[in-house]
């Protein structure tokens, strides 16, 4: 394996009407060319390499040989599952039927995610009505020992409900990193205490995280924090103007293609 408001859920249940037109709509997108290619290459010159080596690296093993490449694993991987199945059980924010979708694979311990969890709280404010923001679990465990145990606690809230609290009060408190501090959160958040603990114990939890780690392999991602929009990878240290660059003109070739012929 390679060694990043209420809080809501997905069901990770079957595609619905709405999910399928999704599915359909993304499809012909990509077949017609209207993702946006030249705006991301243009943005990013200059920019791409500074970024990556701000990104913690996962593990030594050899990326794609060129963002070209490494854009279209993650296009092949997103185009070949439907929403339910890339969204599954994870936490979100956001509309639940947005066409655009955000996903980001993260590290508690990661002190660039902590930075870049700040800008998505703002970025995903200003866009929850036209957006999916969808929380992957990507603990670089060989460099941070508090990576696992704080995204099994995380979890674990999140099965009272409380996920995106619990995930804002661990990056605010991350040099604390450790059983007093989730312990200190769950009871600060007045959560159940024993179904807590055990939560974040159970086969349920391992479970949860390794499918987000399966996932991040697949997609060959390098460090946390990595961004996905639709299927477009972008890099973990970009600025927040470039998100919002990103998800105007897409949210501009999805209103384009629902228009009259």
């Amino acid at each position: 394996r390679m060694a990043k408001c209420p809080p809501g859920r997905h069901d990770g249940g079957g595609a619905s009407t709405g999910t399928l037109a999704m599915d359909n709509l993304l499809t012909r997108m990509r077949n017609s060319k209207l993702l946006v290619w030249g705006l991301v290459g243009a943005l990013l010159v200059g920019l791409l390499i500074p970024l990556l080596l701000l990104v913690p690296r996962r593990n030594q093993a050899s990326p794609p040989d060129s963002p070209e490449a490494h854009q279209a694993i993650v296009t092949d991987v997103i185009m070949s599952k439907d929403r339910a199945s890339l969204i599954g059980s994870s936490a979100t924010r956001g509309n639940p039927h947005a066409p655009i979708v955000l996903f980001k694979f993260s590290d508690f311990e990661c002190p660039y995610c902590a930075v870049a969890a700040g800008n998505m709280k703002e970025f995903v404010g200003n866009h929850e009505n036209d957006l999916l923001y969808v929380y992957k679990h990507f603990p670089l465990t060989q460099i941070h020992p508090e990576a696992m145990p704080s995204a099994k606690a995380a979890w674990a809230a999140g099965q009272q409900g409380q996920f995106w609290l619990y995930h804002d009060g661990l990056f605010a408190n991350q040099t604390r990193l450790g059983e007093d501090l989730y312990v200190e959160l769950a009871e600060a958040m007045g959560l159940d205490m024993e179904q807590f603990n055990r939560d974040r114990a159970s086969a349920e939890a391992e479970a949860a995280i390794q499918e987000d780690l399966a996932l991040a392999e697949q997609l060959q991602l390098q460090g946390t924090p990595s961004f996905i929009m639709n299927d477009l990878l972008i890099p973990g240290g970009a600025p927040p103007q470039l998100f919002e660059e990103i998800f105007t003109q897409i949210n501009a070739a999805i209103n384009s293609q629902r228009e009259p012929q």
